[in-house]
């Protein structure tokens, strides 16, 4: 037997906000998919709240442990939502299909459901002018060894012509023959020279073009419906810089940010122990120095979760002017014409 509270919807929460009282604020309850998205979406929220509203972030299913975007986006949700509940999800290719299937129709349509744009939370935890960041974060020094932001953009040019592919096998029901995890394998990074990261973008372009010529030759359909593809996605706001920030979170992290942050802190942190034996006045102390230091360095995964620097991103923005513009449409300005004028003295 399902209980009340099991049948929760944004007239119910409107109801209780009106219990409160006229001056208290009102809820906005933001269903996520996952443990993980609530401190995202808690921070990205925080600030657009006002005097009247306020959101309170929570998984969607009072009755399991049962997570992600089908069930944050389930048709036992969706009737549910309205202006005092919404649903805040990973937009995933969903926001690149633009209604081409029926999740992606939700996503893209439905007024009271907010995605990320990119990828996912995971893509932002990777944005390139945050991972010098998150390398301090890390080592706890702030040499800059490697310009991510630099070899993430030549990385992105590189591997945007496949990437539509890619996307183009998902809008035409291909994705069988060439899916993320194929796109994955070929565009995850390998031994990556530190001092010449050149030579892995190059050989990155050679195996990229491999995989567009044998993908023209399987697709010939594609010759008159690629060019508008990518014509579109560009207008969606990807560009041939960004396209780390679309493909599958996960693999970004693995196959890309990950390997370049290990390398990049594996050397700052034997920079700082170097140091750290070459000012030791003995033996004593810096057997206690290196200690310490050790002690208050942290995971590079770690690091990458919890940090926000991705906050200054265009398509982090975008979702919050996105929200902003839905609560100011709760709260619409009164129209001063329809007001009756003033009598006469």
């Amino acid at each position: 037997m399902k209980r009340l509270k099991d049948n929760i919807n944004s007239s119910y929460v409107s109801a209780m906000n009106r219990l409160g009282g006229r001056h208290a604020r009102e809820r906005i309850v933001a269903y996520v998919e996952s443990y993980d998205d609530v401190f995202f979406w808690s921070n990205l929220l925080r600030p657009l709240e006002t005097d009247k509203y306020y959101f309170e972030v929570m998984l969607p299913s009072r009755t399991s442990l049962c997570k992600g975007k089908k069930i944050a986006l389930a048709n036992e949700l969706g009737p549910r939502l309205g202006k005092c509940m919404i649903a805040c999800v990973d937009a995933d290719y969903d926001y690149l299909m633009q209604g081409a299937t029926l999740a992606s129709a939700e996503v893209c349509s439905n007024p009271y459901v907010f995605h990320t744009y990119v990828y996912a939370i995971e893509n932002y935890q990777c944005y390139a002018p945050a991972l010098q960041q998150v390398c301090v974060m890390a080592t706890l020094n702030d040499h800059h060894l490697f310009d991510f932001e630099s070899f993430m953009r030549q990385y992105s040019q590189t591997i945007w012509p496949l990437f539509v592919w890619n996307v183009w096998c998902y809008r035409y029901g291909t994705y069988k023959q060439f899916s993320m995890l194929d796109f994955y394998h070929i565009v995850q990074l390998g031994k990556l020279n530190f001092y010449h990261p050149e030579q892995t973008l190059e050989k990155l372009r050679h195996l990229v073009n491999a995989k567009i010529a044998r993908l023209q030759r399987q697709f010939p359909q594609g010759r008159s419906t690629y060019k508008p593809l990518r014509n579109e996605l560009l207008r969606l706001g990807l560009t041939p810089e960004t396209t780390y920030l679309y493909m599958r979170g996960h693999d970004l992290c693995d196959g890309v940010a990950v390997p370049l942050l290990n390398m990049v802190c594996e050397q700052l942190r034997r920079e700082r122990e170097r140091e750290i034996r070459r000012l030791a006045e003995h033996n004593v102390q810096m057997q206690n120095e290196l200690s310490a230091y050790q002690n208050a360095t942290a995971a590079i995964e770690e690091m990458l979760r919890k940090h926000t620097t991705y906050t200054e991103c265009p398509q982090y923005k975008r979702v919050q002017t996105d929200i902003k513009d839905f609560i100011d449409s709760l709260h619409p300005q009164t129209d001063t014409a329809a007001q009756p004028a003033p009598p006469a003295s």
